[in-house]
């Protein structure tokens, strides 16, 4: 069973930097693809960025080209998400997820096996 658990949320004024990070445990942890996911108020939760766990290739939202970057620490099992110039709009639970075998669609919600319970960011304006 494969555990996830997401931290460094808070509160940020616009233009302010974050840092998340998802830390995994289960035993042989070795998934195809790591992502992150936001769910903001009202609204459904949507694909951020992803990462595949063996060579690093990444994706991003259109919305966070340029201004989050995603990695992975394979012998720590964990994934920042480096957040800058940050936005109103970037307000939501940020969530960690795990795609545990090869999936053809990072962005697509379902082909993720595993989730954190999320941890919060807001931004001010």
């Amino acid at each position: 069973q494969v555990q996830l658990v997401e931290s460094g949320g808070g509160l940020v004024q616009a233009g302010g930097s974050l840092r998340l990070s998802c830390a995994a445990s289960g035993r042989s942890f070795s998934p195809y693809a790591m992502s992150w996911f936001r769910q903001g108020p009202g609204k459904a939760r949507e694909f951020v960025a992803a990462i595949t766990w063996s060579d690093g290739r990444t994706w991003y939202a259109d919305s966070v080209k340029g201004r989050f970057t995603i990695s992975r620490d394979n012998a720590k099992n964990t994934v920042p998400l480096h957040m800058n110039s940050l936005k109103p709009e970037d307000t939501a639970v940020y969530y960690c997820a795990a795609a545990p075998t090869l999936i053809t669609l990072v962005t697509m919600r379902s082909n993720y096996a595993y989730w954190g319970q999320g941890t919060q960011v807001t931004v001010s304006s």
